[in-house]
């Protein structure tokens, strides 16, 4: 699976990741940070699965109507869990996601908002 995981996003989570044969490119290693629409947008043509820990993407995607391929949002988890919970995520959630749906994972919850 193709991700992209935002800057905010531990970047030892691509390793995690990787590992399993996901094509990841992380954000934190550009030159600058381009801002949410951008890296949504950069995503989305990449055919990449967003992976943040910023509320912001949804209203972008939800509210804004900006086209996506699928978002994970990670809240209140520790750095070194945050490619095992995708990991676990793409596993059980891999065929809504490419089909744009909005994963959101906290402990001991998960949402699953399905694309419109």
């Amino acid at each position: 699976m193709k991700l992209l995981l935002d800057t905010c996003v531990w970047g030892g989570a691509r390793k995690d990741l990787e590992a399993f044969g996901h094509d990841v490119v992380w954000a934190g290693d550009w030159p600058e940070d381009p801002g949410d629409e951008e890296i949504l947008t950069h995503a989305h043509g990449e055919g990449r699965i967003l992976v943040t820990l910023d509320k912001d993407f949804g209203e972008i995607a939800i509210v804004h109507g900006t086209p996506h391929s699928g978002i994970i949002r990670l809240v209140n988890l520790a750095a070194r869990k945050q490619g095992v919970v995708c990991l676990r995520i793409i596993d059980t959630y891999g065929k809504e996601l490419r089909s744009g749906a909005i994963v959101t994972a906290e402990p001991g919850r998960l949402r699953i908002r399905p694309p419109e």
